[in-house]
C-alpha cells in the first residue's frame, strides 16, 4: 500500500467494516457503533487502520499474492498466515464484473481485509471491494472538496434514483440529477459510465450523493459557446429535426435548437410542419438570423431553386404554353393556377374571340384549360393569360386588341 495517505483519523473496529458494507450495499442501517481511534505522526493507511484492529484479528488489512484463480473464487497467498486466503467472487468488486479476471491476475499483489478467520476450516475469508471501499472513501471526499469531476459505471437502479459505483464506493444520484427526462426510464443508465461531481457527503454513515447533471449541463453549455462561435448568418448547416409544433419545426444543430417557422417549410400552404418534416429527420437548412442575447436562432429550410418563381422564369418565358386550372372568378377576368403558389390572370378579353359578359358563362371552377403566357412581371409577381391566342380567330371577329389592352391593363392595376 503506498504511503501517501497521511495524517488522518481512521474510524474503526469490526463495526466500521460493516458500515463500509451496510454503504456498499446501500443498507438503511449499521449493526453497530463506530469506535474512533487516532494516530500521532505519519503513517500508512493501512497501519493506522490495523492500529486500530489489534484487539480484533477480523477487519485487518493484510496483503496478499494471488496464486490462483478459479470462476467463483480467488485464492491468495498471505504472508504470516497459516490460512488459505480466499476471495469470493461477490467480494473482488463493488462494480459489475462477468470473471474474477476482470479485476485481478495471478502473481497480482493486492491489499485485502479480513472478514473472517476459519481456523477449524484451515480458510481466511478475504474481501478486496471493502478495502477499496474505505480506501476510496477518502478520495470521494477529497473529490468533493476540490471540485472534481468523477467517472463511474451505473451498477443498479434502485427507489429514486441509481447508484454509481466509483473509487470503490457506490455513490447514489437522485433521479432528478441523472439528467434523465422524467419521461424516461432510469434504466437507460444501467451499466452506463458516467461522469458525475460529488454534491453532499454524511461522514458518519459513509454515505456520497452526487450529480450526473451538473456534470452533462457543464459539457453542453461549453459545447454550445463553441458551436456558437462558428455559426454565421447565411450558412448552411445539417440538423435533426427535434420537435414539431402547430407553428414550426424545432432542428438540433449539434447541442444549438433553431427553429424552422412553417411559412419556411414550403413554398405552398401547409396546416401543420409534419406535411414537410418529421421528428428525426436529418435536413439541412440556412441560418437566417442569429441572436446572441437570446441564444434564439431563425432558420431556413426552403431552397431557393424550389422557389415557384424562380421555376417560371427558367422553364415558363413568354410565349409558354401551359396547363392553368381555374380557382377564382372576377368581374375582370378568372385567375388560374399555373405552379405552386402561381396564379395567372385570363382576362375577360382573352377568354374567348367571342364577346361574353362574365367568365362563368364559360368556364366554372376547376377545369384546366390550355394557355398562353402572354405577359410576366416578377417585380409584382404578376402573369397575364390568353385562351383565345390558341385559338384560331374567326374572320367575323372584331378587331377589339386596343380595346382589350386597355381592359387588361385596368384589371391588372386593379
Amino acid at each position: 500500500m503506498s504511503e501517501e495517505i497521511k495524517e488522518k483519523e481512521v474510524e474503526t473496529t469490526s463495526a466500521v467494516t460493516e458500515e463500509v458494507v451496510e454503504t456498499a450495499e446501500n443498507a438503511d442501517k449499521a449493526t453497530k457503533p463506530a469506535v474512533k481511534a487516532s494516530a500521532d505522526g505519519e503513517a500508512s493507511f493501512e497501519e493506522l487502520l490495523n492500529e486500530s484492529f489489534k484487539e480484533n484479528e477480523n477487519s485487518k488489512v493484510v496483503t496478499g499474492t494471488v496464486v490462483r484463480i478459479t470462476p467463483t473464487e480467488v485464492f491468495v497467498d498471505v504472508p504470516g498466515r497459516k490460512q488459505t486466503g480466499v476471495v469470493a467472487f461477490d467480494d473482488l468488486s463493488s462494480e459489475n464484473i462477468s470473471k474474477c479476471e476482470d479485476v485481478v491476475a495471478v502473481g497480482d499483489e493486492i491489499q485485502l481485509v479480513i472478514m473472517k478467520t476459519d481456523d477449524q476450516d484451515g480458510v481466511l475469508k478475504l474481501s478486496k471491494r471493502l478495502f477499496d471501499a474505505v480506501k476510496g472513501w477518502d478520495e470521494i471526499v477529497a473529490a468533493k472538496e476540490n471540485d472534481e469531476i468523477l467517472e463511474g459505471q451505473v451498477t443498479a437502479v434502485i427507489r429514486g434514483g441509481v447508484l454509481v459505483s466509483a473509487k470503490g464506493t457506490r455513490v447514489f444520484v437522485p433521479a432528478s440529477l441523472t439528467g434523465v427526462p422524467r419521461n424516461q426510464e432510469l434504466s437507460v443508465l444501467k451499466d452506463a459510465t458516467v461522469k458525475f461531481k460529488i454534491i453532499d457527503i454524511n461522514p458518519a454513515r459513509r454515505r456520497a450523493v452526487g450529480s450526473i447533471k451538473v456534470v452533462s449541463d457543464a459539457e453542453r453549455k461549453e459545447k454550445q459557446e463553441a458551436l456558437w462561435a462558428t455559426l454565421k448568418e447565411g450558412d448552411k448547416v445539417k440538423g435533426t429535426v427535434k420537435s414539431l409544433t402547430s407553428y414550426g419545426a424545432f432542428v438540433d444543430l449539434g447541442g444549438i435548437d433553431g427553429m424552422v417557422h412553417i411559412s419556411e417549410l414550403s413554398w405552398s400552404r401547409i396546416k401543420h410542419p409534419s406535411e414537410v418534416v418529421n421528428v428525426g429527420d436529418v435536413v439541412e437548412v440556412t441560418i437566417k438570423s442569429l441572436d446572441e442575447e437570446t441564444k434564439k436562432i431563425s432558420l431556413g429550410f426552403k431552397n431557393i431553386e424550389d422557389n415557384p418563381w424562380e421555376i417560371l422564369k427558367r422553364d415558363y418565358p413568354v410565349g409558354s404554353v401551359v396547363d392553368a386550372k381555374i380557382v377564382s372568378f372576377a368581374t375582370f377576368g378568372a385567375f388560374a393556377n399555373i405552379l405552386p403558389t402561381v396564379d395567372g390572370l385570363i382576362h375577360i378579353s382573352q377568354i374567348s374571340w367571342d364577346r361574353i359578359k362574365a367568365p362563368q358563362d364559360v368556364l366554372k371552377i376547376g377545369d384546366v384549360v390550355k394557355a398562353k403566357i402572354i405577359e410576366i412581371d416578377f417585380d409584382k409577381k404578376r402573369v397575364s393569360l390568353s385562351m383565345k391566342e390558341l385559338l384560331d380567330k374567326p374572320e367575323t371577329a372584331e378587331d377589339d386588341s386596343a380595346e382589350a389592352e386597355e381592359a387588361a391593363e385596368e384589371a391588372t392595376e386593379e
